[in-house]
């Protein structure tokens, strides 16, 4: 009977399947059919970090999202890492993590920034790598990537092994394993290339069907081989893995030295990118089909990839076919679904396969997309003449830059190059531990702390003149679009490393190359308008950095020791006072880098004299005395109450490089505008609100009667509403902000308020403006959620899944569009490690639930349904469990 109830439980929705973090228990086939089934996604975005902030600045491009990252991550990394699988009423009934059941690799680049932004998402891929590992005899999903996906064919053979040992080492470190295979950017690939993976250890890599030239079995039959078959035009057989040998000097295949290869189905491949493929599980089920042999062999693999970016950044919602397709369908028709790796190990070669010369997948001229102007990737009428020069000057740039590197770096370490391959670990974590570490195995001797930082520095430099290759600055049709921005940008700040460590001058030549680069945008003529124009305004000094500081310590309370992006600023001494419409501060600060660890000690003063009007003097600090006498100069000069005094002795004291707003971080400066604008702003919202309760009666009876209301009228309506709604909600905010503080229901007056508004508005028929409102009323739902799964049982469960409730109709009233995922993740984790733990206790014990259980199990349930939860298999079993309880 036991069993039969926890199978009950189990089977009445496939909510409940499986464990929350554990593998899908309808994964493998009762029945194999010998077909299995590898979809691989290749999860990869360009570095877009500012190499002077360490921080990707605000890309308007991507908004409602601060930069391109956060846009993609929420519209693709997370849905796949929580990939819902709904019911017809749109509820969910299951959420998958997809990266358990398909192939993929996710860039370093992008792992390093998705560690930094979410660190739940980035924990549910490890957690996916190592869940895959215990499904499938110790073969995970992930395989590593070439580093910042740098075209390695185009790479010389030190830089080629860098990528590769850099993609190695940040895999092991995240993943704790070493990856069995590789992905090569725009898989681009040559033997030479192929050298190395072999070298480093690699397995095997995917690759697309047209870059292989003959294949022909390994076994030969009576002492002869069979001839090799042609295959050169795409004819390659995707179902089984093919070995690539290796050849010795004299051109003959060394049998020792091998990569093994899979070829991905390339019409299929095409199909869920360019087609309608993935719309649906069942249409995805029906083009994998299509693609099995069936002449009776054994066993046969179907291989599949795509920009891991197609499910749900490219095609909204693909994440969710794909999530019930490798959970639910794939099953369902005998299909193993497994990883290369798996496969390999079960399923060695039987045929080996000669590649092309040289290859990738996106360009059909080998490898000249990312050098010369052969067409792909091309915007119509736009030429790309420009990327023959553009490689040419920074290969020109990279000899200069490995010059500098071997004579300066081999006095510090014993082998730059080694040391260099060793630097990965880091450029993954900079703590003093790790900085320690590194430099006591590379080392020449005990450096002293500037000879650190000059060796830091020409590390810093080689990263950057790495990075300066990344693929994405040539993949397009133009030189100024930001892909190709920020490889100079790279170019730039390994050229001013250069010259802090060597004294060498290299921006004027290169920008005098660069000018051979013809761009298709008339306001930049070439590359070097492009530098000039887009790169150099990018570049930011220390003390730049200070004045950034300096002026928004007007208006933010700094700590003593304050992080700015990728720089630590130590206060040693600060005053700010304030006079009529003028406020001053004066400081003296030590700034250090967090990567170079070099560092500077300035003095600042800076006068906000109302307005957008800033003044903002830095100088290097001389001595202790020298800096007290500037300060009192600047302050006696405040007493005057004359704004010309007080700049003219801030020019006098701290100049005389001086810096406005116009001079801030972009962000910075537009947080401190908005500041600076509240004021008009309140004034204004509060005339509104007075046009409105003045002309209320009249505004209701132009609604009343059907007539067209004068829009000064409903302006006032719209925002004075607007307002009052902001208002109440962040009191509701602060009055819930700590839930272990107060009760949860303790903002009653403020939801109250809040609802009335929101009939107000519907019935003046108000347009509110209340984007900052969703994210507010999203985590205050979050946490009440949290709060309510997480207390101990208490009479008020009932209550408080009320206000729940009503929090989530008020963000219906307001026509907010509330995203409920965070909130539903906590509750399907709680479903099934609370909920079900109980059921299935109480199936085993053969009793039924308690009363208080039972009511406990029923609140939870109307929570769920708040929550758009199909909690269909939790009535069921409760059914079986008591048929007499109460609905």
């Amino acid at each position: 009977m036991a069993d039969s109830l926890q199978h009950s439980a189990l089977q009445a929705a496939p909510a409940a399947q499986g464990s929350y973090d554990g593998p899908h228990d309808g994964l493998i086939p009762a029945v194999s059919t010998g077909v299995f089934v590898c979809v691989h996604g290749h999860f990869y975005q360009p570095p877009r970090e500012n190499p002077y902030l360490d921080a990707i600045e605000k890309q308007p491009s991507a908004a409602p999202y601060h930069n391109w990252n956060e846009r993609i991550h929420h519209e693709c990394y997370r849905p796949n890492a929580y990939a819902r699988i709904l019911n017809d009423r749109g509820e969910v009934v299951r959420i998958v993590n997809t990266f358990e059941y398909i192939s993929f690799n996710l860039g370093p680049t992008l792992l390093s920034w998705m560690e930094r932004y979410d660190l739940e998402t980035y924990q549910r891929i490890l957690d996916a790598d190592r869940n895959s590992c215990q499904r499938l005899s110790g073969h995970g999903n992930a395989i590593a990537q070439v580093y910042n996906h740098i075209i390695l064919p185009l790479a010389k053979p030190r830089d080629k092994v860098t990528q590769v040992r850099w993609g190695i080492e940040d895999f092991r470190r995240r993943f704790g394993r070493q990856p069995e295979g590789i992905w090569l950017a725009e898989t681009a690939i040559d033997y030479p290339t192929l050298d190395v993976l072999h070298a480093e250890g690699i397995k095997f890599t995917i690759l697309a069907p047209s870059q292989v030239q003959r294949c022909r079995p390994l076994v030969s039959y009576n002492g002869e081989r069979d001839s090799w078959q042609e295959v050169g035009g795409g004819q390659i057989d995707p179902s089984r893995p093919y070995r690539c040998f290796l050849k010795h000097a004299d051109g003959t295949p060394d049998p020792s030295r091998y990569v093994d290869v899979f070829f991905y189905d390339g019409p299929i491949s095409r199909d869920m990118g360019f087609n309608d493929v993935l719309s649906s599980s069942q249409h995805f089920v029906g083009r994998i089909g299509q693609a099995i042999h069936g002449d009776h062999r054994p066993f046969q693999l179907i291989s599949v990839a795509t920009d891991g970016e197609t499910f749900g950044h490219h095609r909204g919602g693909a994440e969710k076919a794909l999530a019930y397709a490798v959970t639910e369908e794939f099953p369902r028709q005998g299909w193993t679904v497994t990883n290369y790796a798996h496969y390999l190990a079960t399923h060695p070669p039987t045929w080996e396969a000669e590649l092309k010369p040289v290859t990738a997948w996106s360009c059909s001229h080998g490898v000249d997309r990312w050098q010369d102007d052969c067409g792909c990737g091309g915007g119509g009428e736009w030429h790309q003449q420009w990327r023959r020069p553009l490689r040419d000057t920074l290969d020109w740039l990279r000899d200069k830059l490995v010059a500098v590197y071997e004579e300066h770096g081999a006095a510090l370490l014993r082998d730059p190059w080694a040391a260099r391959d060793a630097y990965v670990a880091v450029m993954g974590d900079r703590s003093p531990a790790s900085l320690s570490a590194f430099f006591k195995a590379h080392q020449t001797r005990k450096l002293s702390p500037v000879e650190r930082v000059t060796a830091l520095q020409l590390l810093e430099m080689q990263r950057h003149a790495l990075f300066m290759y990344t693929s994405c600055g040539w993949f397009f049709e133009e030189l100024s679009r930001p892909e190709g921005t920020q490889i100079l940008r790279y170019a730039a700040r390994a050229m001013e490393l250069a010259g802090e460590v060597a004294g060498i001058a290299l921006e004027q030549e290169f920008v005098q190359r660069l000018g051979h680069a013809p761009s298709n945008v008339t306001d930049f003529q070439d590359g070097a308008g492009v530098y000039k124009t887009l790169v150099k305004p990018s570049r930011i000094s220390l003390e730049q950095v200070v004045a950034h500081y300096a002026m928004g310590s007007l208006f933010t309370d700094y700590h003593r020791e304050q992080t700015v992006y990728c720089y630590t600023v130590e206060q040693h001494d600060y005053r700010r006072q304030r006079m009529g419409p003028m406020s001053l501060a004066v400081g003296q600060v030590e700034i250090t880098s967090t990567i170079t660890r070099e560092s500077l000690n300035l003095a600042f003063a800076v006068v906000h004299l109302g307005g957008w009007d800033f003044h903002c003097g830095i100088t290097t600090v001389r001595s202790r005395l020298a800096y007290t006498r500037a300060k009192a100069a600047v302050f006696d000069s405040l007493g005057q109450a004359s704004a010309a005094q007080v700049i003219l002795a801030i020019n006098s004291a701290f100049g005389p490089h001086t810096y406005g707003l116009q001079d801030l971080f972009a962000e910075e400066r537009h947080r401190m505008m908005g500041l600076l604008s509240q004021d008009t702003l309140l004034r204004l919202d509060q005339l509104y609100a007075q046009v409105y309760r003045d002309n209320y009666g009249v505004l209701r009876a132009f609604h009343r009667d059907g007539l067209p209301v004068p829009k000064e009228l409903q302006v006032a309506a719209d925002i004075a509403l607007s307002h009052r709604a902001m208002e109440v909600l962040q009191a509701l905010e602060r009055e819930t902000s700590d839930p272990a503080a107060s009760p949860l229901r303790q903002g009653e007056d403020y939801l109250n308020e809040l609802e009335a508004i929101a009939t107000e508005a519907s019935t003046c028929n108000a347009s509110l403006s209340l984007a900052a409102a969703k994210p507010m009323l999203e985590r205050l739902i979050g946490r009440s959620v949290w709060q309510i799964l997480n207390q101990a049982p208490t009479e008020s469960l009932a209550a408080d899944v009320d206000w729940l409730g009503r929090l989530v109709n008020l963000g219906q009233q307001l026509n907010l569009g509330l995203s409920l995922e965070r909130p539903q993740e906590l509750y399907y984790q709680h479903l099934n490690r609370q909920v079900f733990a109980l059921l299935k206790q109480a199936a085993v014990s053969r009793k039924p639930l308690g009363q208080d259980s039972r009511a406990q199990v029923n609140d939870i349930l109307r929570l769920g349904e708040y929550l758009s939860m199909d909690v269909g298999a939790v009535l069921k079993a409760l059914d079986h469990l008591d048929p007499g309880r109460p609905a």
